[in-house]
């Protein structure tokens, strides 16, 4: 071999040499070496958000006892009313028909009258004369007060069509809207010229007030299926306005429907619970609120943060990774009560376990 071929070798040689040097350092580079932590000690509470609006407890809608149109409302939206307080007043307009009816009615009623009264006179005249006897003459004078009492009838029931009321009625006037219980004015829906329905068997009638006590207020809201079962009469829930900011209202939960309703897609249950207020702030009827509700609380126990966890692409069962030696071992783990951040570890691993943290490397890994 000549000396320029060994001369090519050996630098050949050398170059083979120094990529392996190159490629060894390149790979022991990629090597990531990754961090861990520990399971700890902690509380863990899990919890749901109602949404809804705070509503009176009670609420009495205001109806007219006659059809008519509002002739003058004299309180407004926001007034502090007592039961018998007057609201508004209706002003009448007869039905013709009715009208026509009740006028014959009147007509005939005062016919038979005036035939009655003649003919009571003219009996009691024979009978002061002893020509009739007393029981002709009491048959008489009850035909005759019969008659004047269905004329009084006929006469009221005209009144009432035309009117609304009878002379004599003042205060307990139909056209007379007062209020029925104490409380709040919080909604008047109708205003002056406004044409009302009386409220009967056949008609829920136009309302012409609402009346609530403002002191009384609850919190009604719904809230998803799954989360209905767990959720107990007489838990203490925290219910805060959109209104009111930095501010959260205790609230007893007092109602959970039986039954449920779709929307979009999901089953929502109602829920209803009595809001405690105080003096500083008044709350307005229909005000948006969100209430915390806590669905488990459990405390002391061993818990690990959900970024930890894997889960197998096969049986889906969640794993972590825990170091042993140089190595990282994969451990199924068994998991409990969740808040989002943390989960409860029920089996898999212990205290003491180094449980790897999924994409974060070493601080010399980083640097170099």
């Amino acid at each position: 071999m000549s000396k320029r071929a060994k001369i090519i070798l050996a630098i050949i040689g050398v170059c083979f040499v120094a990529a392996l040097i190159w490629f060894g350092k390149k790979n022991k580079k990629n090597i990531i070496e990754f961090e861990t932590e520990t399971a700890f000690i902690t509380t863990i509470v899990k919890k749901t958000v109602a949404t809804g609006k705070v509503v009176p407890l009670e609420e009495v809608e205001i109806k007219p006892q006659i059809s008519g149109i509002i002739d003058e409302i004299f309180l407004e939206e926001g007034t502090i009313v007592k039961a018998g307080d007057l609201i508004a007043t209706v002003r009448v307009v007869p039905n013709i028909q009715s009208l026509n009816s009740a006028n014959g009615r009147v007509k005939n009623a005062q016919l038979t009258f005036d035939n009655a009264k003649n003919s009571f006179n003219r009996t009691k005249g024979l009978f002061d004369k002893g020509v009739v006897s007393r029981q002709e003459f009491e048959s008489a004078e009850l035909s005759y007060n019969n008659a004047k009492v269905n004329l009084d009838n006929a006469q009221s029931d005209l009144e009432i069509i035309q009117k609304g009321s009878t002379a004599g009625n003042g205060s307990t006037a139909n056209t007379n809207i007062r209020a029925t219980a104490s409380g709040m004015i919080v909604e008047i829906p109708v205003k002056k010229g406004y044409q009302v329905i009386q409220s009967n068997n056949f008609n829920a009638g136009t309302t012409i007030a609402t009346i609530a006590d403002m002191t009384k207020m609850i919190f009604e809201g719904k809230v998803d299926e799954s989360e209905v079962s767990k959720l107990i009469e007489g838990t203490k829930i925290e219910v805060s306005l959109g209104a009111i900011e930095d501010k959260k209202f205790p609230a007893t939960l007092n109602f959970i429907a039986p039954k449920g309703t779709e929307e979009g897609g999901a089953v929502q249950f109602k829920i209803k619970a009595d809001v405690t207020l105080d003096d500083n702030n008044f709350i307005r009827a229909g005000y948006s609120a969100n209430a915390d509700i806590v669905l488990e609380k459990k405390e002391n126990i061993l818990a690990i943060k959900e970024a930890l966890l894997r889960f197998d692409k096969k049986t889906e069962e969640p794993y972590v990774e825990v170091k042993v030696g140089d190595k990282f071992e994969k451990r199924t783990v068994k998991l409990g009560t969740s808040d989002g951040v943390n989960v409860e570890i029920l089996s898999g691993v212990t205290k003491e376990d180094q449980i790897k943290i999924w994409n974060k490397a070493s601080k010399d890994d980083k640097k170099s």
